[in-house]
Formats: structure tokens, sequence, C-alpha cells
């Protein structure tokens, strides 16, 4: 007998063994689990293109999300929180009955006092809610009255990378599938030539970001986030190399997929299956992909509302692609923004990112109002954790710092079903510790699920004998917000 048919006879015996182990076990349950989950939930099986659920859970608000993700993690303090009492006290011991003995990291365990310092920016009240906000914040200040600001959102880790992975993922330890990854799962995409979850980038310096922290964990890899460029190719590798046609590499693409489709019925992979799909969508999007990032076709008065730039990679080019792919069907689009990160300068680099945010921020807002979008959209802006309310290093106008702060912080959400014109939570004089109406982030994916029409404790998936969700064994949703 041949070397190769030796191999592939013990493959194949492998796999029909592991098959039939478990595979059809699996099959067979999935099945009883299925029509339980019909008669119980109302949410059958139908096809990745659409989801895993169908019906929905509930009644939806909100068809996709668009998070606006600024690492680093913005200074509540600075842009969203207002605390007179701090900056009164600014060069004052923080008082230990605020702290209380929780933990700090060690860039400020070491210094001698914890000095409590004010934000040196003024807050001011907009529209009808008079909500109070920073004077950098102005265009965001513009939409007020659309926004819901969450001022006492919590978390766990009090370290970025970490952070971040609890934010996307609802676990501190990577593996998991992250928030865009179960929305791609359980809603499919409605665009065909589309992944359902987009990444873009934008931001130069501060915390790297990692790709898993869009990653599809260990849900099929057709969930993970496929991340957009602003310059050069959209996606690498997506033009056709130099010489090659486009119909020699349709044909070269139907070779390697009849190779693969031999290799599924053999092995019976999900993994085949899904490179198969990858394959087929890259090819569509070698025709979507050009001309949804070309943005030189939008408007003057478009361009400046947003203050965009065609051929340049910037944040407010990304909000702008981002409104494009929320009119194309896009399930979920993440914006990840770098160096909110001060530990240092932070009045010179708090005004620098809100330059280069706000008004962006504002712009996508209203610009899904103007063309009917908002109320089918849920847009979220916000950072892993928030900012102490003493500072780290010495206290000039100019050039103090904050330390990282788990226990409080602010994030705003708006569209798709949330009460526009509010603010929920409140922190105390410090902002360090929370008074009332505390909101976790299990909590906050609980919401944004909630608004897609799924219940986060039922959307799961067995993994490794245990069947996982986004929120683990935690989670409610903040009704106060809801419309």
């Amino acid at each position: 007998m041949l070397f190769e048919d030796h191999f592939q006879k013990n493959i194949a015996r492998r796999a029909f063994l592991k098959g039939a182990g478990l595979s059809l076990g699996s099959i067979a349950l999935s099945s009883l689990l299925n029509e339980r989950n019909l008669a119980a939930d109302g949410a059958g099986a139908s096809g990745r293109s659409t989801g895993v659920l169908n019906p929905l859970h509930l009644a939806p608000h909100a068809k996709r999300v668009i998070y606006l993700f600024q690492s680093g993690a913005p200074s509540q303090v600075d842009l969203y929180d207002p605390k007179p009492k701090l900056r009164e006290m600014t060069g004052q011991l923080l008082p230990e009955s605020v702290r209380k003995g929780q933990r700090i990291t060690g860039m400020t365990s070491g210094q001698k006092y914890l000095l409590c310092v004010g934000s040196p920016f003024d807050f001011k009240r907009h529209g009808q809610s008079g909500m109070e906000l920073s004077e950098v914040l102005p265009h965001i200040g513009s939409v007020a009255d659309e926004i819901a600001l969450l001022r006492t959102i919590h978390t766990d880790p009090i370290n970025h990378d970490p952070a971040v992975t609890y934010l996307f993922s609802g676990h501190q330890q990577p593996g998991r599938p992250t928030l865009g990854a179960w929305a791609s799962y359980g809603l499919g995409s409605e665009n065909s030539n589309l992944p359902a979850f987009i990444v873009m980038l934008s931001g130069r310096g501060g915390q790297s970001l990692q790709s898993r922290y869009w990653g599809n964990g260990f849900l099929p890899s057709n969930h993970q986030g496929v991340q957009f460029r602003g310059q050069g190719d959209p996606v690498l590798f997506i033009s056709d190399p130099p010489g090659l046609s486009r119909k020699t590499r349709r044909r070269m693409l139907d070779q390697v997929q009849e190779l693969n489709q031999m290799q599924l019925q053999q092995l019976n992979d999900p993994e085949i299956a899904t490179r198969i799909e990858a394959y087929e969508m890259a090819f569509r999007m070698q025709t979507s992909v050009p001309e949804l990032m070309d943005i030189s076709k939008e408007s003057r008065e478009t361009l400046e509302m947003y203050g965009a730039e065609p051929g340049k990679a910037s944040f407010a080019n990304n909000c702008l692609l981002a409104r494009r792919l929320a009119e194309r069907g896009v399930r979920f689009i993440n914006l990840l923004h770098r160096d909110w990160d001060h530990h240092g300068g932070l009045p010179g680099g708090i005004r620098n990112q809100a330059k280069q945010t706000d008004q962006a921020s504002a712009a996508l807002i209203r610009d899904l109002r103007q063309r009917g979008l908002l109320d089918e959209t849920l847009v979220v802006w916000g950072g892993e954790f928030g900012r102490t309310a003493y500072s780290q290093g010495n206290i000039s106008k100019e050039n103090f710092g904050r330390d990282h702060h788990p226990r409080c912080y602010s994030v705003w959400m708006a569209g798709g079903g949330i009460k526009g014109g509010i603010t929920h939570g409140v922190t105390d004089e410090f902002s360090y510790n929370i008074a009332s109406d505390g909101v976790h982030i299990h909590d906050l994916h609980a919401t944004i699920l909630n608004r897609l029409g799924v219940d986060h404790e039922r959307l799961t998936y067995r993994f490794q004998g245990r069947d996982f969700r986004l929120t683990d064994v935690a989670g409610k949703v903040v009704n106060q917000i809801l419309v």
C-alpha cells in the first residue's frame, strides 16, 4: 500500500470514528435541544447566512451596532462627570474614606501622596435635557438629546489588556468570542457581499490593539471581525496580483474550492466549510469593498460635517465609513481609536483626542438620524475603564496625569431603542465610587444584545462540554435607558 493511501485512509477512519462518537451524538443532541428551544424559546437554527436565531427572542429595536471604542481609557472626570468638590480640593490628600483601601496600580501605589486633582476644563449644559459635558466636547454636546449617558459603568480588571479583553468578550482571559462575533453568530449578516463583523483602527501611539479583541474565540472562524484599512488595499490581498485577470482568479478559486469540497466530504471538518465560505466572500468583496471605501463621492457638506478627508486614515473617515457600512447592512462595526492613555500630560492629551473624535462622533449620530438609520442602529462610545480622581505624579496646570480606575467611568449610547437626553447613574463627589445605579460590563453587554432582539441568557454556544454565553453567569438589562 502506498504511504499516501495509507495516510489518507487513516485520516478518513479517524475522522469517521470521531464523527461517529462525537459528531453524530452531537447532531442527535442538537436536534433534541433544537426541539426544546423551538418550543420554549422560539429560536431555531436557520443557517449561517442569517444567524442561528430565527425568530429572535425579542422584538428588535436595532439591526446593527456601531461601537466607537476609545482605547486607553478616557478620563470621565474631564469629559462626562463634573465634580466641583474635587476641583476645590486640588492638591489636597484624597480622603481614605473615599479610597476605602481599594487596590490601585503599581504606577501610583508607590507615590508618597495621592493628591486630588480636579478637571482643568469647564462643563456646560447642553440640549433640552441640560446634560453636563466638558467644554472639549462641543459637538457631542450638540447631540446631547440623542444620547443616554451612563456614568456608573464599572469593570473588574485594572490594567489595559485584560480590561479590553473583558470589555469585548466578558472574560479577562483571551480565547472567548467577542461581542461582534456573538452578534454575527446569533444574527448573521444582511449583506452577502460583506462580512457581518467589520473592524477599523485609527490613531497613533498608546496601547497596542490585538487582533483577538475582535476574534471569534471558539465560535466558527467566519464570525471573527474582518479588519478594513484606511490606506492601500482595504483588506490585505484582496486585489488581484499583477498579471492575473479576474477570470483566471475565478478559475483558480473554483479549483481550490473543488479540493476543499473533497476534503470536507472526507473529514467533515467545519473549519473546511468555513474556509470555503471565506474564499467566496473574499471574491465577492473584490467588487463590493472598493466602492464602499471610496468616500470621495460623498458630498462636500457630508465630508465637512465629519471632518473627513478622502485618502487619509483617520477616526473621522472611519466614522463616515461606519455610516456607509450601516447602510449596507453590516451587523457589527467596531471602530477602535488609540491613545487615550493619559498618565501624564493629560490636559493637552485630552484636547488633542477630543479634537480627533468629538466632531466625527457627533456627525455620525446626526448623519444616521437624517438618513433614517439611527432608530435601527445602536451607537456606543467609551473606553475600557476610567481614570482616578488623584494625580499620577506632580500637578501643574498643563502637566498632570491620572491612573487607571475600574470602579466607575462613563459610556454613552444612542439610537437603536435607547432613550435620548438622559443621564443614568450617580458617582460620589470624587468620581471614585458608585453612589447609585451601577452598570457592570455584563449589564452593558446584556443591554446591547437586548436592543438587537437577543436574550443574553439564551444565546449560547456549547464548547468542551459547557454552554458558554457572552455574559457568563451574570448580567442584567439596564431597562431605565430603554424606550
